[in-house]
């Protein structure tokens, strides 16, 4: 079944027109005869001839037909598509991890090109590109009528060349970005201890794992990352995908398998009723049961959002952030044996309890929306015992460090950055109070065991005490 899988692909475009009218019923589908299908591809040869002999300029053949067979499958929904030979082996170069360009998932929108995420640490991400931004304009270029491989050939290059985007964002005015082409290395899984801000450095500390993407070695990253927290004794963790558009189903499977000690984690469905496919995790839980938070937002979609409904209907961890995307159906290459080759939707995909998250996404059980935190309160108060002249000393305490220069406060540290991060913070409150939750629970049975002991004990002495006055 797995190699069935490692074929699939879980890519993340939106699902529907911008403002379709959902109200409107969809009428049934009538299909043509042989004979009619027959007739309509005479008709479709003929237009291609009549086109190319009274066209006023000269045509690319290859161009007119290639565009035709993308119409085609484009007409089924927005996620299928023709591949070329150079679409098929970039796309092949971009699922592995390694390729050219700025660092940007994008998708075609009412004819301009819309944002579904940066790619961490890439030119498009730390030139500041959001989801949900629209590209209107490559190197001066309008967009509207390009197709999306054709506005993605425009913004590859050679590493090192630039390239000029006018961003859109909404309620704001048009902004013109100049962008360097880098070689694109995609490392999908980073990790580290984080505490909260202003913690303690003896504070518990929280495994924080980032999933950028799902690409060929996201399964053993995550369990290398695991690996290397739980040996640093960290009490839970914050999984966060959180903008990751997606990618390899497969991995999508081991990431949530890697939480799981059993239990459903997708199901696919096809054409057919009886076209389903039911993948379950395997005993073994990384984590270690350890309390697990899922960060998720508008731009968590597709091997996300199996993952976030995987963990989330096995009970296994707690959703927390912003509805997700919304993409619930499942892609795969068909080659067609000359380097080319169609990309279309295959199935759909399904939570464990049955949930289809087609155009409705993942429901975080804690909803937290990005916000800006504003400090009320100063940690250290004005008025204090500390404040009265010739107060005693506290013979323990340390010595406070020199506030920081000017030039040295532009620069942010991590923990500096993870303080402006609201949402992390509410995660990492969760784990620590799930954490301090299923201790006081264990504790709670630990006492029960001891007093049923006790008791047993008593009731023990008791009977021997009756035995020995009988006597």
């Amino acid at each position: 079944m797995f190699k069935k899988f490692l074929l699939l692909f879980v890519l993340c475009f939106p699902l529907v027109a911008f403002g379709a009218d959902k109200s409107k019923k969809e009428e049934p589908i009538e299909h043509l005869t042989d004979e009619q299908i027959y007739e309509q591809l005479k008709k479709l040869a003929l237009v291609f001839e009549v086109a190319r002999d009274n066209f006023v300029e000269e045509v690319d053949e290859k161009k007119m037909l290639e565009a035709a067979m993308n119409g085609m499958l484009g007409a089924l929904d927005p996620h299928s598509s023709y591949l070329s030979e150079d679409d098929f082996k970039e796309f092949n170069d971009k699922s592995h991890g390694e390729f050219g360009g700025l660092g940007i998932q994008i998708t075609s929108d009412r004819g301009a090109v819309r944002v579904i995420s940066p790619i961490d640490d890439t030119p498009a991400d730390k030139a500041g590109i959001k989801a949900g931004d629209y590209i209107t304009h490559i190197d001066g270029e309008q967009v509207f009528d390009m197709t999306l491989n054709q506005a993605v050939k425009k913004m590859k290059g050679r590493p090192g060349t630039k390239v000029k985007l006018t961003v859109v964002s909404e309620g704001k005015e048009p902004k013109t970005l100049t962008l360097k082409r880098a070689v694109i290395k995609v490392d999908s899984v980073k990790f580290e201890e984080k505490s909260l801000a202003d913690a303690d450095e003896d504070a518990e500390k929280i495994g924080y794992v980032r999933i950028s993407d799902f690409g060929a070695t996201t399964s053993k990253e995550l369990n290398d990352a695991l690996k290397k927290l739980e040996k640093k004794g960290v009490i839970g963790y914050v999984l966060d995908v959180r903008n990751n558009p997606g990618g390899y189903l497969t991995a999508a499977i081991d990431v949530s398998d890697a939480f799981l000690d059993g239990g459903e984690i997708v199901s696919t469905r096809g054409k057919a009723k009886n076209d389903v496919e039911r993948v379950y995790a395997k005993e073994g839980d990384l984590a270690n049961g350890k309390p697990v938070v899922v960060l998720i937002n508008h731009g968590s979609a597709s091997a996300s959002e199996i993952v976030a409904g995987a963990l989330q209907d096995n009970g296994r961890a707690l959703v927390m952030g912003s509805q997700s995307f919304g993409k619930g159906s499942v892609q795969q290459q068909k080659p067609l044996g000359d380097g080319t080759a169609i990309h279309i939707t295959i199935a759909r995909y399904y939570t464990p309890s049955g949930r289809s998250i087609q155009n409705e996404g993942i429901t975080p059980d804690v909803e937290v929306l990005q916000s800006k935190v504003e400090v009320l309160e100063k940690k250290e108060s004005v008025y204090s015992e500390a404040s009265f002249k010739n107060s005693l000393k506290n013979e323990n305490a340390k010595d406070k460090e020199d506030k920081k220069s000017d030039d040295e406060k532009e620069e942010l540290t991590d923990e500096e950055k993870d303080a402006l991060d609201y949402q992390l913070q509410r995660a990492m409150d969760m784990v620590i109070a799930m954490s301090k939750l299923e201790n006081r629970v264990k504790k709670i049975i630990e006492d029960e065991k001891n007093d049923t002991v006790e008791n047993q004990k008593i009731k023990e002495v008791s009977a021997t005490d009756k035995k020995t006055d009988k006597k």
